[in-house]
């Protein structure tokens, strides 16, 4: 990413107001999505469930994607390979970024200055060096971000917030630690008979700003295993875990990450650890502990986010949660609620209309993405990584 200069923000600035337009509270929200697989498909169908919306267009480098999406958000959307040409259109208020990890932020800074709202899946980065940027270009614009850690908007995520820590209740939190076990996308193998590329995909799309290399059906198939496509375990999963603790003590960025693991298991040509175990500590007296594993596949009890507080004990995930106080002895006293469907794409829509912060805002974004990204270094450079000042934003 490089800085720009005065002169360009302010017309590109000028530009993306000029695209903008008013929305009042029952106004039709157009939107476009770029990013057509299948987490790209499941953000469609989120948006479908919202009201007056209406799609415009879609983008994705295999046209394969980009005509199952028109069955998804109807026959009459305009189709295009070239994102930029989807942005380029006035008449879409928000797109849907859900592409591979390693074109997030470019195609993030493209929609600001094309005058986009967005909602960008998580990681919002691929490396350190990409978020100031991209929160900056976003301040600029003044843009609308919902970063895709879809926790924010989950009910029982946001009650046990408030019962247990604004309450004071679970006391002093000094530990943390999360799980995520038996996630089956880091070991997806390719369809049969990919050894060549389909016609109709543009490789060099997916790469972005990547060295080019040739067609590698693993690499497509199975970008999470991947550092410079997907960000392994870390950047899948640990980063929906560490916003969680992040966004329920108020903290930001670790003062030093180490990372242990390795490839056990598939030697398959992967470059990010099978099993991996991440120690992030926080200048605020607390440490946050990851594990991930895909030698264990045993779906019961695979993921949780435990926060040890001197009140009490709070395990938490998309399951639910359930709350010991301090000295529980029977299980009979613990607080136990279900886990209910998340509302992030409905927040976004909202906050489109409305111009109030999403409830996972960029800067957010940028703080979990870094978690995860300090933790890739010291992974692969078998050392404690500190932060740096150039990361704060």
């Amino acid at each position: 990413m490089t800085e720009i200069s005065r002169r360009s923000f302010v017309s590109t600035s000028t530009a993306a107001l000029a695209t903008s337009r008013a929305l009042g509270a029952n106004d039709r929200v157009r939107l476009g999505a770029i990013g057509a697989g299948g987490r790209g498909s499941h953000l469609m169908r989120e948006a479908n469930k919202c009201e007056n919306i209406e799609w415009v267009a879609v983008s994705d480098a295999w046209d394969l994607r980009r005509d199952k999406a028109t069955q998804i958000i109807g026959n009459s959307v305009e189709k295009y390979a070239d994102y930029r040409k989807l942005l380029d259109r006035k008449d879409i208020d928000a797109v849907l970024i859900a592409t591979w990890d390693n074109t997030h932020a470019q195609i993030a800074i493209d929609a600001c200055r094309a005058g986009k709202d967005i909602y960008v899946e998580k990681p919002i980065t691929s490396e350190p060096g990409q978020g100031p940027p991209m929160v900056r270009a976003v301040r600029e614009n003044r843009r609308i971000v919902q970063t895709g850690v879809q926790q924010r908007s989950t009910e029982h995520f946001r009650e046990a917030k408030e019962r247990f820590f604004d309450s004071g209740l679970i006391g002093e939190v000094h530990m943390v630690r999360t799980i995520w076990n038996a996630n089956g996308g880091y070991i997806y193998r390719p369809p049969e008979g990919m050894e060549r590329k389909p016609e109709g995909l543009d490789w060099n799309a997916c790469l972005g700003s990547l060295p080019k290399t040739p067609w590698d059906p693993m690499r497509y198939f199975n970008r999470f295993a991947y550092m410079e496509l997907g960000c392994g375990q870390t950047g899948g999963l640990f980063v929906h875990m560490i916003d969680v603790a992040q966004w329920y003590l108020g903290i930001t960025k670790p003062g030093v990450v180490v990372s242990l693991g390795g490839i056990y298991q598939y030697d398959d040509g992967r470059n990010t650890p099978d099993n991996v175990n991440v120690i992030a500590e926080y200048p605020e007296k607390l440490t946050v502990t990851f594990e991930a594993s895909v030698t264990d596949m045993v779906p019961a009890e695979c993921d949780d986010i435990v926060f040890l507080g001197s009140g009490g004990r709070l395990h938490i995930f998309r399951y639910g949660y359930r709350f010991l106080p301090k000295g529980t002895k029977d299980l009979r006293d613990q607080v136990v609620a279900k886990g209910v469907p998340d509302q992030h794409m409905r927040n976004f829509i909202d906050c489109v209309r409305s111009r109030r912060q999403p409830n996972a805002s960029i800067e957010q974004g940028h703080y979990g993405a870094m978690a995860c990204h300090l933790a890739n270094l010291a992974w692969k450079e078998k050392r404690p990584v500190k932060w740096s000042p150039e990361w704060d934003i």
